[in-house]
């Protein structure tokens, strides 16, 4: 078979891999950087938000391209500050009901007042992620004056990061990955003539030393203190160099390279993590089993399996939206450019981008993705750079299971687990209720109390949302098994409200309370409440999804029954007299202080859940809709992602396109097309990433809808290997905004309903075959 082009290019950039250890330097790449998988530019990086990040899913390291200096940030996802803590506040249990008695009389200003004083964790904060350190690069008589021909990119399909340029007519490549087989970071740095080269690494943490002998560097240290709760955590970083001609000699803390053609550099790290309750390891012991078990194995053997292991997952999905002589341009000029219309394929590579940050930053083993998933350079970075659970760890995961990488959700699932085991102490401590709790933060150390300040800690429903996930994850894998071992967790998290919910006692529902509408003030400076809109849905979700599961293993009848019992109970949605959906039980939502605030809580119903669809619930569709033409498209990186997903899922696709537009240009996209909150969060790309799934296909038990948001811009393309629930794998291809074939593929026997507009098709597959369907079918 004759190769696709796209097959060609893949094929050249396996070879610049495996050549960057073994080839000449000098061969210059065949074919340019291909427009949707390559972020490339003409310049080393100067600021943070221009370097460009790697990672295997526990190692992390931001790579500046520079000429005679270059540095590589470094980040291992266990290194947070602090150690194991007891959040609870000890006056919490005997204020609640008063909290509780104020919010009912409608005092909601001194009910706030009193959670803030008694119900707050303590401390009132958590423990912020932190920076390793970083590895230095100098090259003595290199200037970057003197550079000609720069070229830096991040070949996405490869996982590798390179710097290409000359200098006085001597070519000089340096080439970056992180291992996820052999959990190495790789740098190797070739020239045509011999280099020199100084190699030192630096770290911002408390007690750090550096050890330079015999071609290695081992830096070592403690993270620090915060917030009154100490420091264990012990963490080292080994550095291993090999040259390919030279001598290396050790200069005080660094290495000396002198005279060298090529230089390899291994680098391993860890910390004394091992759990939440414990930080018994020891990192320098493990560095050096790393290292040792990598050292029979050759560059390129690491670095092959390194881009096969990548790849397994990578190339699941394939998405092709058109180009356009506008793709041609280095990424940073294509983003300047504003004009997302006239290039299609910066969505793509937008949307391949999203994909390799969540397989580079979440793998099984490794730490849930966080707030800049992986990637860290500030001992006080943003939000403490952590879990905050009111939408941002949520939305990190939004794309995992339509994209093929289901296995990346394992972090996540591993965090809840954890956290079902100090929320438990929450729920009984603090609201004297069975089950566990988790509010809208919580860290390495699975802190689940309240946090920050009543206004925007005291939200019980974090816990309920992270468990949506794990049906998520059965649904579209349907493993019984894994449903099994989650089962208690969902129990737990639904216990809890069992326990918690209160009767309103004007209307005989069951609200949360105390609770808010995630970070909204219905009031000047107020936002507890009852019952918010949001709380309502998720534990409609919840309790469904619990009693669901029950029944498919066939179990805890009696419990099941009582959660449907609650489910009915809980308070409905409501509309409100701007025709909007209700944000609070209160109609509220046209006196609250900022109408177009970034929050679109409340909305929940219709995205991520399908509780509220066009179809099957218009009239909450059209007050979705007006909550959303009051909020207004633009805010921040996040929260613009999440507008993009409701209005697809509205099946208005120029609108969805509009906003898909102003996410991918200079306001809220960096250079290195990391999100712009801004500052940096690493959700608004995976919410990116989701919503232009959701404008191709949405599913829905077992309903496929076809083109349910396709704009103009995307009137041709195609995309293979999305997935729909129940083990269905979708190929689509279109053509000038027509669906030309469908072709589905399901691992499990069964029948499903496909949808293209107002026209439906059931389908019946059968394991290992798969079934098409012409545009005409479905016309």
């Amino acid at each position: 078979m004759r190769p696709s082009r796209r097959g060609v290019l893949h094929g050249l950039t396996a070879g610049a891999v495996s050549g960057s250890l073994a080839g000449p330097v000098g061969a210059r790449p065949a074919a340019p950087p291909d427009p949707t998988h390559t972020l490339w530019y003409r310049q080393p990086a100067k600021a943070w938000t221009e370097a460009l990040p790697v990672g295997n899913g526990r190692l992390g390291a931001m790579v500046f391209g520079g000429v005679a200096r270059e540095r590589l940030q470094l980040n291992e996802d266990t290194l947070w500050s602090g150690g194991p803590y007891d959040p609870v506040n000890p006056a919490a249990r005997a204020a609640l009901p008063q909290v509780r008695r104020l919010i009912a009389a409608g005092q909601w200003k001194e009910a706030q007042a009193l959670a803030d004083k008694a119900l707050l964790g303590t401390p009132r904060t958590q423990m912020p992620y932190q920076p390793l350190g970083d590895l230095i690069l100098s090259w003595p008589g290199l200037s970057d004056a003197d550079a000609t021909g720069y070229q830096r990119q991040l070949d996405l399909d490869a996982a590798t990061a390179t710097t290409r340029f000359s200098v006085g007519g001597v070519e000089h490549r340096r080439t970056v990955f992180a291992s996820p087989v052999d959990q190495l970071l790789m740098v190797r740095i070739e020239a045509d003539r011999p280099f020199d080269l100084d190699i030192a690494l630096t770290s911002p943490q408390p007690d750090t030393r550096v050890e330079a002998a015999d071609m290695r560097l081992t830096l070592t240290g403690r993270n620090a203190d915060h917030a009154g709760v100490k420091a264990v955590l012990r963490f080292a970083a080994r550095l291993q160099a090999r040259t390919v001609g030279g001598r290396v000699t050790v200069s005080g803390d660094r290495l000396a390279v002198r005279g060298a053609r090529a230089v390899t550099l291994r680098v391993a790290m860890a910390t004394s993590y091992r759990r939440f309750d414990d930080h018994g390891g020891d990192p320098v012991a493990l560095t050096t089993a790393t290292l040792r078990k990598a050292a029979a194995r050759t560059d390129d053997r690491i670095a092959a399996d390194a881009v096969a292991e990548h790849r397994r997952l990578y190339r699941r999905v394939r998405l092709d939206l058109g180009t356009s002589p506008q793709g041609s341009r280095p990424t940073d000029e294509r983003i300047l450019a504003d004009r997302a219309v006239d290039d299609p394929a910066l969505a793509t590579l937008y949307f391949n981008y999203g994909r390799y940050l969540l397989i580079a930053c979440s793998r099984p083993g490794g730490q849930a993705a966080n707030l800049q998933g992986l990637w860290n350079e500030s001992t006080n970075p943003p939000w403490g750079s952590k879990y905050t659970v009111n939408i941002n760890t949520e939305m990190n995961y939004w794309p995992a299971q339509p994209t093929g990488l289901g296995e990346c959700v394992a972090p996540l699932v591993a965090m809840i687990r954890d956290l079902a085991v100090t929320g438990e102490r929450t729920a009984r401590e603090m609201y004297g209720a069975r089950g566990w709790v988790c509010h809208h933060n919580t860290d390495l150390w699975r802190a689940t109390a309240p946090i920050d300040g009543a206004f925007w800690g005291m939200w019980p429903t974090g816990g309920a949302w992270l468990c949506t996930h794990l049906w998520e994850h059965y649904d579209y894998g349907r493993d019984r098994a894994f449903l099994a071992s989650v089962y208690p967790l969902m129990r737990g998290a639904a216990l809890f409200f069992l326990d918690a919910l209160q009767t309103d006692a004007r209307t005989g529902r069951l609200v949360t309370s105390p609770s808010l509408s995630p970070e909204n003030e219905h009031a000047p400076g107020v936002s507890i409440c009852a019952g918010p809109a949001m709380d309502q849905q998720i534990l409609r979700d919840l309790f469904d999804q619990v009693a669901r599961a029950a029944a498919i293993l066939n179990t805890d009848t009696a419990f099941a029954r009582q959660v449907r019992e609650a489910r009915a109970r809980l308070a409905p949605d409501r509309i409100g007299r701007d025709g909007q959906l209700q944000e609070w039980q209160e109609d509220w939502d046209g006196r609250a202080p900022d109408p177009h605030h970034r929050h679109v809580s409340h909305l929940y119903a219709l995205f991520p859940s399908d509780q509220i669809t066009p179809d099957r619930t218009p009239a909450l569709a059209s007050a979705a809709r007006r909550s959303l033409e009051i909020r207004g498209d633009q805010s921040t990186g996040w929260a613009t992602a999440w507008r993009a997903n409701l209005w697809a899922r509205l099946h208005d696709g120029e609108h969805a396109h509009r906003i898909i537009a102003y996410l991918l240009g200079p306001q809220r996209t960096y250079p290195n097309l990391f999100d712009s909150h801004p500052p940096f969060q690493i959700d608004g790309n995976f919410g990116g990433t989701r919503a232009m799934v959701e404008m191709l296909m949405q599913s829905r038990d077992d309903e496929i809808l076809l083109l349910p948001a396709l704009p103009r811009a995307w009137h041709s393309g195609s995309v293979a290997g999305l997935r729909a629930r129940g083990r269905t794998r979708v190929d689509l291809v279109w053509r000038e905004g027509r669906l030309v074939s469908a072709t589905l593929t399901g691992d499990l026997a069964g029948r499903r309903t496909v949808r293209l507009g107002g026209r439906r098709v059931e389908v019946t597959l059968t394991p290992g075959r798969s079934v098409r369907l012409d545009g005409a079918d479905l016309a």
